[in-house]
């Protein structure tokens, strides 16, 4: 067991955490640390380990089984009955339901409108689109030419509309609901993840009210007319769902499209074919350090420490992707590489429902930028870019470029 208190949060393990995550593949197999949100926990980094932890019934997503006092984000009712907090057949129920909007064919049907979304965004990128005095700005005030912020103009806002138009969120809201994912995650202010949870509360039970009263085409309407017409889910099942639909959607997708983008600035070779070189993005740019939170059920030994039931469990994603024993020269670019189940969308029965999109995302998104600008590069040094402040997430902050 590691005798490492605390995990580190500082500016250098927010830009480059792959080494903190080697140091521990190779000094144990489970560590015990407290996390920058004051919660004890279990991190798990080997890919063997991780691999055998996601599938394993010993661990729990339900709080309920939390006997350190874990809270997370301290989620309201209306947004914590959700499908990564349930197991067994409340979770395959739910499971059921959402699943019926990512088969292949429905996910495929809307590469055409993921397309013009992503066209739209790439054919503004034009001028200096950076906002005076935010980071972007800072950083490339002596680019010499225009710049543009990627994770504002592009990376962002391209998930962002994706998921929206599948829910039926209304243009006017979708500005918003960006600003509270990024207080959740990254609050400037000890209060700001509180405030923005509320105030995603508030918008996600207004938007179910409004779809109730005026139903359209979109997953949204469909969900509220199975929960109402056949009580297949409670009323904060229902909203829990959208909320869990709109958080994944919207806030790992478009950190793995900025990553991508910032990986094949450095990998020309591998910009004219994007297709080819998805599966090494999302296992090199992983948008999570770890899994959602586990819990142990009963006494559970990992080499040499036994985790005791109750203990929260993270399993390290990013490290496991990296692990030499899994993927040899883990940390080189290599779309070729014969191994490429990587863990970013988890492993089992939890894997992400909603993958075939964002890798549909993810390559139409590299796809329309590169070819759309060819000569793309860097405004600032690779190092000078920043990164956000979390433990949860690794996420570029803005990405300036000149086109």
């Amino acid at each position: 067991m590691s005798d490492q208190p605390s995990m580190p949060f500082d500016a250098a393990f927010f830009a480059a955490p792959y080494a903190f995550h080697s140091r521990l593949r190779d000094s144990a197999r489970a560590h015990h640390f407290i996390t920058p949100d004051g919660s004890p926990a279990w991190v798990i980094p080997r890919a063997s380990d991780v691999a055998a932890l996601f599938g394993d019934a010993r661990l729990s997503l339900d709080k309920a089984n939390s006997r350190t006092g874990y809270t997370g984000f301290s989620l309201p009712p209306e947004l914590d009955a959700n499908m990564m907090n349930m197991d067994g057949a409340d979770h395959q129920r739910l499971r059921r339901i959402v699943s019926k909007a990512f088969t292949a064919r429905r996910v495929e049907d809307m590469a055409t409108g993921i397309g013009a979304v992503a066209s739209t965004l790439a054919e503004a990128l034009t001028g200096d689109q950076v906002a005076p005095g935010s980071t972007a700005a800072d950083l490339a005030a002596d680019s010499g030419g225009p710049v543009v912020d990627l994770v504002a103009n592009y990376t962002a806002p391209l998930p962002l509309a994706v998921i929206s138009d599948l829910l039926g969120v209304p243009d006017a809201d979708r500005a918003a609901f960006a600003g509270w994912t990024s207080a959740m995650f990254a609050p400037a202010h000890p209060r700001d993840a509180a405030n923005g949870i509320a105030s995603m509360q508030k918008f996600l039970l207004d938007l179910v009210d409004s779809r109730r009263s005026e139903p359209g085409d979109d997953l949204l309407s469909a969900i509220i007319q199975a929960r109402d017409e056949q009580d297949r889910m409670s009323e904060n099942e229902l909203v829990s769902l959208a909320f869990l639909l709109l958080l994944a959607g919207v806030e790992n997708v478009g950190h793995v499209i900025a990553a991508g983008v910032l990986l094949l600035l450095e990998q020309p070779a591998a910009r004219e074919d994007p297709a080819h070189v998805v599966e090494e993005l999302l296992r090199l740019a992983v948008p999570a350090h770890f899994a959602i939170r586990r819990f142990a059920l009963e006494d559970i030994p990992v080499g040499d420490v036994t985790i005791p039931a109750g203990d929260t469990v993270l399993l390290g994603m990013a490290a496991a992707n990296r692990d030499p024993s899994r993927f040899p020269a883990p940390d080189q670019f290599d779309p070729a590489r014969p191994d490429r189940q990587h863990f970013t969308f988890g492993h089992g029965v939890h894997y992400c429902l909603g993958a075939p999109l964002a890798r549909l995302e993810i390559r139409i998104a590299l796809e329309t930028l590169f070819t759309r600008f060819p000569g793309l590069r860097l405004a600032v040094r690779a190092e000078e870019l920043p990164w956000r402040a979390s433990f949860r997430s690794h996420a570029l902050k803005a990405l300036p470029v000149v086109p």
